[in-house]
């Protein structure tokens, strides 16, 4: 089973999606803003995606965050409990290919990823 966690208007699910479709390869999309994100899922996916991956340092979420909370994230345990309560400091979209996660989109990674 293949599942993709994301947020549907952000440009590069989107971009996921389309690939995913063109190649047609089906899919769940579980979307953040209907279903947060688990601390089990996110603790899965930590074991195989870096927390400085997964973890979005670059986009508007974190930097909105205070100093206090950004801080709150440099351990896992921290970082789990804040991409919970803010799923859009999520690096984007998470793939779920029987097990193996991935963050980001390229399709160069996906043509592998499925190969």
């Amino acid at each position: 089973m293949i599942k993709l966690y994301g947020i549907p208007n952000c440009d590069t699910v989107k971009k996921a999606r389309a690939w995913l479709a063109e190649n047609q390869i089906d899919y769940e999309f579980v979307d953040f803003k209907k279903q947060p994100p688990q601390a089990e899922w996110l603790e899965a996916w930590l074991t195989q995606i870096p927390l400085e991956t997964l973890l979005n340092k670059r986009g508007t979420t974190w930097r909105k965050l205070d100093a206090a909370q950004q801080a709150e994230a440099q351990d896992a345990a921290g970082a789990v409990r804040l991409m919970q309560a803010q799923p859009s400091i999520i690096k984007r979209p998470v793939l779920d290919k029987d097990g193996s996660f991935s963050a980001g989109f390229s399709a160069d990674a996906y043509r592998a990823i499925f190969a």
